[in-house]
């Protein structure tokens, strides 16, 4: 829960989230700062809500990444669903990050951001006939099979085509990451993966089917893991399951450790990639394979924050409303998934000024529509500028125009300055592709 009350501890400060992310600065006279630029000038420039990235933040935790994996030989396959911008999909690849996509419209946003097909690789529990055409035509370095019905359907494309998909088995180990019910991916009762039992069965057969070069098992057990504990678990059966089936005479020479290496969004203690190495060394290390890993919150999640602005201070009684410009249909996560985030005064008077405790709510006509409750913050005035903090997985990416409310804008800032990199949506393109048919007679 988002409640205060539901944790040990009190809220961490202003400084103590500033400090804890290294692209954020609070400067006496310009106020909030992302790496040395006023947020509350890109505010004034572009307005709010606004979505704005670090691209110092992004490039720098994809080097601790690749550093931390590299003794173990491990490629990064970059998550594209927690950030789909080409901007943020360039930086990832500049530093020699692939992609792992779940749709074609991901496929082609990856190949459009310069990363070669073989680097790609196409997971996913539903893929239609067309995406796997699209998929094996462009020459795609992986397809992670997700059931048998996917395979057969996989090995009349590949077959029709005259084509030869190169196949992990997505196994679910049954492991509880131990995250939010909605995150969860590994669990038997979740739709995603082939059940461990079956695994070795439909490895056989997937080995014997014309267009199929089966190559070995991938796995993902959630989202937001901070402990390694079940990663430790998940990868001991994927191991496991490597040696029964080379036992089999089955060549395994590829195992896709997933991702959902997780954030502190609050004050938990961070999940390191030197430990996530380390758990994937200590299970598959000396098992001769190619290794891969898919994160994508890791990389961009605090690398973005949404910069909104107060509407008004409401009163219901004694209970205090900070309603903001941004809504649910711009940050679904805490409306979604009760999550927590950080939320910090822009203004350098409202980062000292006493604090009073409020709800942080959005104008969408939903109770849902809800940022924190029980938050200490500023005696906000209309117009003061808000950032939400760690919003760069899972928030523009998310993002709707329910209640007819266009998309936001998104700036990136790099080199000292800013860019805009996607325009705020115009309230006539919210109608601009619809056609409303003539009426008859």
């Amino acid at each position: 829960m988002d409640h205060s009350s539901s944790f040990d501890t009190p809220d961490p400060s202003y400084a103590e989230l500033i400090a804890a992310r290294p692209s954020l600065d609070m400067h006496a006279h310009d106020g909030l700062l992302m790496d040395g630029v006023p947020l509350a000038a890109i505010a004034d420039a572009v307005g709010t809500p606004s979505w704005v990235y670090s691209a110092a933040t992004i490039t720098r935790r994809a080097r601790r990444l690749r550093e931390a994996l590299a003794p173990i030989g491990a490629h990064i396959h970059y998550a594209v669903k927690a950030n789909d911008h080409l901007a943020v999909l360039g930086l990832l690849a500049a530093e020699g990050c692939g992609a792992d996509v779940v749709s074609a419209g991901e496929l082609a946003r990856a190949r459009r951001a310069g990363i070669d097909p073989a680097d790609i690789v196409f997971s996913g529990v539903g893929k239609t006939n067309g995406e796997l055409r699209e998929a094996l035509g462009c020459g795609v370095g992986q397809i992670n099979v997700e059931s048998a019905e996917e395979l057969d359907m996989l090995s009349a494309v590949a077959s029709s085509m005259g084509a030869t998909a190169r196949i992990a088995l997505r196994v679910n180990p049954d492991v509880d990451a131990g995250t939010h019910a909605k995150i969860t991916t590994g669990k038997a009762e979740n739709k995603f993966g082939i059940p461990y039992r079956d695994a070795v069965n439909l490895a056989l057969r997937a080995s014997s089917l014309p267009g199929i070069q089966f190559r070995g098992i991938a796995l993902h057990i959630g989202s937001q893991i901070l402990s390694m504990t079940p990663y430790r678990a998940a990868y001991a059966r994927a191991a496991e399951l490597v040696g029964i089936l080379r036992r089999q005479g089955l060549v395994i020479d590829v195992v896709d450790c997933g991702g959902g290496l997780g954030i502190p969004y609050r004050d938990e203690p961070a999940a390191a990639p030197e430990a996530l190495a380390g758990a994937i060394k200590a299970e598959l290390g000396g098992l001769n394979l190619k290794l891969m890993v898919e994160p994508g919150r890791w990389l961009v999640g605090p690398a973005g924050i949404l910069l909104t602005s107060v509407v008004l201070v409401k009163f219901t009684g004694e209970r205090r409303f900070v309603v903001l410009d941004a809504a649910m249909n711009d940050l679904i996560r805490p409306s979604l998934y009760e999550a927590w985030h950080g939320i910090l005064p822009v203004s350098p008077v409202d980062a000292v000024a006493p604090q009073v405790l409020a709800d942080v709510v959005g104008p969408v006509c939903e109770s849902g529509d809800t940022f924190a409750r029980g938050r200490s913050l500023p005696a906000f005035r209309p117009d003061a500028r808000v950032a939400i903090l760690d919003t760069g997985a899972y928030g523009a990416v998310m993002s709707s125009t329910y209640n007819a409310r266009p998309l936001a804008a998104q700036v990136l800032v790099a080199d000292g300055g800013w860019k805009l990199i996607r325009p705020r949506q115009s309230i006539e393109d919210l109608w601009r592709d619809e056609i409303v048919p003539a009426p008859q007679g």
